[in-house]
């Protein structure tokens, strides 16, 4: 099968779309079929000898590592010549919205991926345009032939801006990287300064608004304990004021950031916008207890009480008081962890982009009116 995907992001921008999109050409590529991507510029024009068709883009406000792209002639051009079966919108805004619009010009059938909560971020940096934002986001997936959605409340947000054709599609792990095995004691005693009494609580993600990592403040003076902040982001300056008892690492990836996520004693998710939270599972394959707000993709992902702990969304206090649960309790930790680590175990990338691959194959044989 021939597969265009228009992506939001791609490398250089590392971040969850990028990663799902990245899985995904990754299987298409070792199942035998031919994907083709499509995202805004600048950056690499191939992956893996995969084309990547670059257009144009501009900084988004307050985010100016994130570029945006715009309309372009070369989207659907890169269409028409490369003759696809399905075009994939990974996660679609802006550019995805123009592939929308290029692939129904030429009859191609489109699976939309809901992935970002845009109306969420806008809220988290003060921008007053959610209704505006949720018409249009609901307006480009009721106009897609599919829409796969990653979590029961995901769903239930495109249900009231009346998509059709709604299915449900989670997100892989890489079962390979990311596992207990990958712990490493001389990290820890480099996080804790030696003294191995400490439990290591650690953030893994982005430092943005969106993920209010502030919320970890709340867990400064935790005795016996040691905040560690994997990753990078727009806030680095300010959680640097806010959290000054803690160890930035700054951004990891690959076996570095698998050793992190394993080197942790608990993992605590702060963001309450996520559609999905691959963070979350990436720590359940590690073999670490989770701790997330009750809110969004997490409620799918965490079983309270026996894959992690589920805390009062906004509330400083239920998610201290959750974290002091596994730092008292070693027995704990260690059941919630292991429990975690076995619900993944069947989450591989593999199968869910062959999953994914039967939904090109649906709307490919059945192809489905507009349903604006």
């Amino acid at each position: 099968m021939r597969v265009v995907i228009v992506t939001e992001s791609f490398f250089p921008q590392v971040n969850g779309v990028t990663n799902s999109v990245r899985h995904v050409v990754d299987r298409l590529l070792a199942t035998g079929h031919q994907p083709l991507v499509i995202a805004p510029g600048p950056g690499p024009s191939a992956y893996r000898n995969v084309p990547v068709v670059r257009v144009r883009s501009m900084a988004l406000p307050r985010y100016a590592s994130f570029p945006v792209g715009l309309p372009d002639p070369v989207v659907e051009r890169t269409m028409a010549e490369f003759r696809p079966d399905v075009v994939h919108l990974a996660s679609p805004i802006a550019l995805g919205a123009i592939g929308l619009k290029a692939a129904q010009r030429l009859g191609i059938p489109t699976v939309a991926i809901y992935q970002t909560d845009i109306s969420g971020f806008a809220k988290q940096y003060g921008l007053r345009a959610e209704p505006a934002i949720s018409r249009w986001v609901g307006r480009i997936h009721r106009r897609a032939d599919r829409t796969l959605a990653p979590s029961t409340v995901s769903m239930d947000q495109l249900r009231g801006m009346g998509v059709g054709d709604l299915h449900r599609w989670g997100r892989g792990v890489d079962l390979d990287l990311f596992s207990p095995a990958r712990r490493c004691d001389d990290l820890r005693e480099k996080w804790t300064r030696g003294d191995r009494n400490q439990v290591v609580i650690g953030y893994v993600g982005r430092l943005a608004a969106e993920k209010q990592v502030r919320r970890l403040a709340a867990l400064g003076d935790l005795p016996g304990t040691r905040l560690v902040v994997v990753g990078d982001g727009p806030e680095r300056a300010l959680l640097g004021r806010a959290l000054p008892g803690a160890r930035f690492t700054g951004m990891l990836g690959g076996e570095d950031l698998a050793r992190a996520f394993a080197s942790l004693d608990v993992f605590v998710h702060t963001g309450e916008a996520e559609t999905f939270c691959q963070t979350v599972q990436e720590a359940q394959a590690s073999g670490v207890p989770v701790v997330a707000p009750a809110a969004g993709g997490p409620l799918d992902l965490v079983d309270h009480g026996r894959t992690g702990l589920l805390y009062t969304p906004g509330s400083g206090a239920s998610l201290r008081r959750s974290v002091e649960r596994l730092t008292d309790d070693a027995e704990l930790r260690s059941r919630l962890g292991s429990a975690g680590c076995d619900a993944v175990s069947r989450r591989s990338w593999a199968d869910v982009v062959d999953e994914l691959v039967q939904h090109y194959a649906a709307v490919v044989r059945t192809p489905l009116l507009d349903a604006a």
